[in-house]
């Protein structure tokens, strides 16, 4: 098989295994080959033949010529010694001839126990590598075909530490990609529903027009019992253009140059909508960043909120608006609330209540917090509710703060 169809693990184990065997090897072939010189020259069995063979020239000539006692004894001492040398040396000679083998033999045990080793090492650390690069690539795949990965809780392969944080930056990544692609399904649903909402108030604009003129002369001239269903015409004529005002609001966005919103001045303006018999709390903190935006928008979307909570009091009880400055997704944001203590709604509704065309009043058009959110989103912002049946509701906008408002503070304040 050739290398490249070898899988990761396979190539990787071959590769360190030979990063640590071939040199290895060439160390013992070294080792072995410097040794065995070694022992031999150290035992120079050739070198004391030859002096053995010329002492015993020496020791014969010197014997024929006539010698006193003491010449004798020292000849003959130093032929001993001679002797001596040499049998040290033939004995040095036959374990040199069999310790080269035994060096041999002993690097190479060495040697495949290296190897053996090596080859252990090499398969733990690219398992290390291999099983959480493999399942990080698996993940690849799971995110590319848009489905959840693993849980948290789930065994995953362990590897280096870094591993670890590869992952919870896929796991952030894959949360990011889901989100945008709820965001993009989300903002072509609302696409579609904008452009049936305009021509729907298209089409209904239309005719309401001479309707309404046609209705104003009949009233003019209606008998005293034609009164009745003259104004039954007025009414549901005036509802239709109601309706048709709606489906144009939430048909298009924001539309015109931005400008900085005092929040506060806002809320307060919003609040005026509330009917009778409905206690208003109002509450914004000191120094509130400004928002930059389109005032009639936001206003209107902060009205239809508001609208809904006074619907659910049933002309009693209480609201509360409130503003403030926090911190979400790192950046400086105003978190508008409006919280009531009405009826509440059901939790199976709670997450279709920001659909258009979902409305649990007779005779409403679902599309008052469908423009909320359309209007919230169209300034970088984000909506979320909050229900318990029985107890009341609580709607939040959290809008991007102005950058721009808080550096001209800093250059005025300097």
């Amino acid at each position: 098989m050739p290398m490249n169809q070898l899988r990761y693990r396979t190539r990787l184990i071959v590769i360190l295994s030979l990063f640590a065997i071939v040199p290895a090897a060439l160390l013992t072939i070294i080792w072995s080959g410097t040794v065995s010189s070694a022992v031999s020259l150290v035992s120079a069995r050739g070198a004391w033949e030859s002096v053995a063979a010329s002492g015993e020239k020496a020791i014969t000539a010197m014997r024929s010529a006539p010698l006193t006692p003491t010449q004798k004894q020292l000849i003959e001492a130093h032929e001993r010694e001679l002797n001596t040398s040499l049998e040290q040396a033939r004995r040095y000679n036959f374990i040199a001839s069999r310790t080269g083998r035994v060096v041999i033999v002993a690097g190479l045990f060495f040697l495949a126990l290296f190897g053996f080793l090596a080859t252990r090492v090499a398969g733990h650390l690219s398992r290390q590598m291999s099983r959480p690069l493999d399942e990080i690539v698996g993940w690849t795949a799971l995110i590319g075909q848009g489905e959840p990965l693993p849980p948290r809780e789930a065994r995953v392969a362990r590897g280096a530490p870094e591993f670890a944080t590869l992952r919870e930056r896929m796991r952030e990544m894959a949360d990011a990609i889901v989100a945008g692609r709820k965001r993009a399904a989300e903002a072509e649903r609302l696409r579609a529903y904008r452009e049936s909402a305009r021509r729907v108030a298209h089409e209904l604009k239309n005719p309401l027009t001479p309707i309404r003129f046609a209705i104003a002369r009949i009233a003019r001239t209606a008998a005293p019992e034609q009164k009745e269903s003259v104004e039954v015409l007025e009414t549901e004529s005036a509802r239709l253009e109601r309706i048709a005002r709606a489906f144009a609001e939430f048909g298009r966005l924001p539309e015109g140059p931005s400008a900085e919103i005092d929040v506060a001045d806002m809320i307060r303006y919003s609040a005026s909508v509330v009917p009778p018999g409905i206690n208003v709390n109002l509450s914004a903190a000191e120094d509130l960043p400004r928002i930059l935006g389109h005032h009639d928008a936001l206003a209107g979307a902060l009205t239809n909120v508001i609208l809904n909570a006074a619907d659910a009091c049933n002309g009693r009880g209480e609201i509360t608006i409130a503003a403030s400055q926090a911190r979400s997704g790192g950046r400086d944001v105003v978190s508008i609330e409006v919280s009531d203590n009405g009826q509440g709604i059901p939790p199976e509704d709670l997450d279709r209540i920001w659909d258009p065309y979902v409305t649990q009043k007779a005779g409403g058009t679902g599309l008052g917090l469908a423009i909320a959110r359309q209007a919230v989103h169209a300034h970088d912002g984000t909506v979320e509710a909050e229900s318990t049946l029985g107890k009341g509701t609580r709607i939040r906008f959290i809008i991007p703060a102005y950058a721009g408002a808080r550096q001209k503070e800093l250059v005025n304040g300097s």
